[in-house]
């Protein structure tokens, strides 16, 4: 359910490799968000064109991001806005110490990272507790029960439980691998692989930064996806590796485990993969089943339904693929409402929730593999990293089932959205679909760029 808090996606440009820096001024004009300019703009970008391949899109303009922040004269800032409009803004967090990488909400609890290390907890739209790793910013967070996982820069896991008589006080449990597997492996010289800058590691260990995590259904099992192109599982009752995959060519960006055993992953090599997982005995053992996409631009975002019927993918070029498992999985379409990278994605319900390095939030609704944009949400002055999305149990009483949606920036910002799944008003949404369509025409294709022009590799930020 919650938006992968995974980095920066590593982007692939025509075949070569680019790093964004977070901190490179904005490219974008004024003009690009000129539709844009309210706090739930009606609308946005809302058409379905299942011809239309995600590849086809335009590259990522190199220097999307934004630091400038509105909040940059106050050190700590909090907004309520609750007369907004129904799809609009309920308040904005604040604190100037760092951009927010991750995000993850449990009940009445969020807990947001950043690349301060601190995790912070907030709740009823105030701070409510925080701790801190030792190293590493924070790029991915996730909760199970009383326990928090947080991936971190450093390849390391760090596991987090909530003191039972002070449900604000978070102590640290550990760290996967735990020192004693550390030991006990590096004792066998087959338990080394060649790591990052091909120096010997032990295959229980990251080497590079862990991008993003999932759990299992049933929440015994840990997913941890890498730059260091592996995929490693983890028994959450004991901390144990039970096995380690290399499963990409590139970076990988983002992992879903879903129903029946099926686990997603995406990567900067432009790749969706599908793996199935089988226990025989005590063992457990992934197999990869199909590949579901394979194009020059980065994948950089995946979300999947509860019921595992519908999987979504973002990528560098600003589009969302979406598949349809009806027995096997059938490619349904593309929704097109961003111009830039989707850095990440939820599925709640029947609504997806993307968000872009044009800093804004698509908000979608699905019926049946129709998909329609019922707003998009502006406010962000940087690009949107993390979202997540709750049920609003309260306003969903009175019929129109409503959801609390959660979304973090590199503006250092944590904004709060109410949306819901009415309709939006369908003669704005044509106004601004023919706008998309007027403004896709004036852009260039992949094809259109020659090598010459294309990003080149650079350092990872």
């Amino acid at each position: 359910m919650f938006g992968e808090g995974n980095s920066i996606p590593r982007a692939k440009y025509g075949g070569n490799m680019a790093h964004s820096d977070p901190n490179i001024s904005s490219t974008l004009t004024e003009e690009d968000f000129a539709m844009r300019n309210s706090s739930a703009s009606v609308g946005g970008q809302a058409f379905y064109d299942p011809s239309r391949l995600s590849g086809e899109g335009s590259p990522m303009t190199m220097s999307p991001w934004n630091q400038t922040s509105m909040f940059a004269k106050s050190p700590w800032s909090q907004v309520e806005e609750n007369s907004g409009p129904q799809n609009g803004l309920i308040g904005s967090l604040v604190r100037e110490e760092g951009h927010i990488y991750s995000l993850a909400a449990s009940g009445e609890l969020l807990y947001t990272g950043s690349d301060s290390k601190n995790i912070r907890v907030w709740k009823n739209l105030k701070e409510y507790a925080a701790f801190k790793s030792s190293s590493g910013l924070v790029k991915a967070i996730i909760i199970s029960g009383e326990k928090i996982f947080t991936g971190h820069q450093d390849g390391k896991i760090r596991v987090w439980k909530v003191s039972q008589k002070n449900p604000s006080d978070h102590k640290r449990a550990g760290t996967l691998p735990t020192l004693k597997d550390i030991f006990k492996s590096s004792i066998n010289p087959n338990n080394y692989v060649e790591g990052r800058g091909r120096r010997r590691a032990l295959w229980i260990k990251h080497s590079d930064a862990v991008s993003c995590l999932s759990l299992t259904e049933d929440k015994l099992l840990l997913y941890s996806a890498s730059w260091d192109r592996t995929l490693k599982v983890w028994r959450i009752a004991d901390s144990k590796c039970l096995e380690s995959l290399n499963v990409h060519d590139d970076a990988v960006n983002s992992v879903v485990a879903s129903v029946e055993g099926l686990v997603f992953t995406g990567s900067a090599d432009g790749t969706v993969k599908v793996w199935k997982r089988e226990v025989k005995g005590k063992a457990t053992k992934h197999t990869l089943l199909e590949s579901l996409l394979k194009q020059e631009c980065a994948v950089t975002a995946l979300a999947v339904t509860a019921a595992g019927t519908v999987v979504y993918c973002g990528s560098s070029d600003g589009m969302v693929n979406f598949w349809e498992r009806k027995g096997k999985l059938t490619h349904g379409g593309v929704l097109k409402g961003h111009k830039l990278t989707v850095l990440c994605l939820v599925a709640v319900g029947s609504m997806v929730f993307s968000g872009s390095a044009d800093k804004t939030i698509c908000v979608w609704r699905r019926e049946g593999a129709v998909h329609t944009c019922l707003s998009v949400l502006t406010g962000h002055t940087g690009p949107v990293k993390c979202l997540a999305a709750e049920e609003d149990n309260e306003s969903s009483k009175n019929g129109d089932r409503q959801w609390i949606v959660y979304s973090g920036s590199l503006d250092k910002s944590i904004k709060v959205w109410r949306v819901s799944e009415m309709a939006a008003d369908r003669n704005a949404v044509a106004m601004m679909q023919q706008q998309f369509m007027n403004d896709s025409d004036s852009v260039p294709s992949d094809r259109s760029f020659s090598s010459s022009n294309r990003a080149t590799s650079g350092k990872r930020p």
